[in-house]
């Protein structure tokens, strides 16, 4: 473990249920295969994105060809936010989420299992920890964190 911060453990990612599995039904199904993974949810909300925000959330795609179908996609419909919990958080979720193609993605995660496409993944999970430091805090204050 990293140690602890503010009074909780630092061993968090952050995850994102994205537009297309929300509005398929997948949202329970995915927090369950998450919760019974092992992970603790510290923080959870429904939300929408606006083409701003979705934006400034994938700033570092910007240059990147895709960017505008990735804004118009992520704020295309309700996200799951959250941040979870537990030793190892960032590789042990990546890897419960498979890989961005479903196709190449292993048996049992939640890509293959839930995603139609590299681009409608359904989900989200940070790929270190100082970008889940970023993404957490995009998301959630401090008074939202449990």
């Amino acid at each position: 473990m990293r140690g602890k911060k503010n009074g909780f453990m630092d061993n968090r990612t952050f995850t994102m249920i994205k537009p297309d599995a929300f509005a398929k039904g997948y949202s329970g199904a995915i927090i369950d295969k998450i919760i019974q993974a092992g992970f603790k949810i510290v923080a959870l909300k429904m939300t929408k994105l606006s083409a701003e925000k979705a934006g400034e959330f994938y700033a570092i795609h910007k240059a990147r060809p895709f960017f505008q179908e990735l804004v118009d996609f992520m704020s295309s419909g309700p996200i799951v936010a959250a941040i979870l919990e537990k030793d190892n958080a960032v590789a042990d979720f990546r890897t419960l989420i498979g890989a961005t193609d479903p196709a190449k993605a292993a048996e049992g995660t939640i890509r293959k299992l839930y995603a139609a496409s590299v681009g409608e993944n359904a989900i989200h999970g940070s790929d270190s920890d100082d970008n889940e430091k970023i993404e957490s805090d995009f998301f959630f204050s401090v008074l939202e964190r449990f």
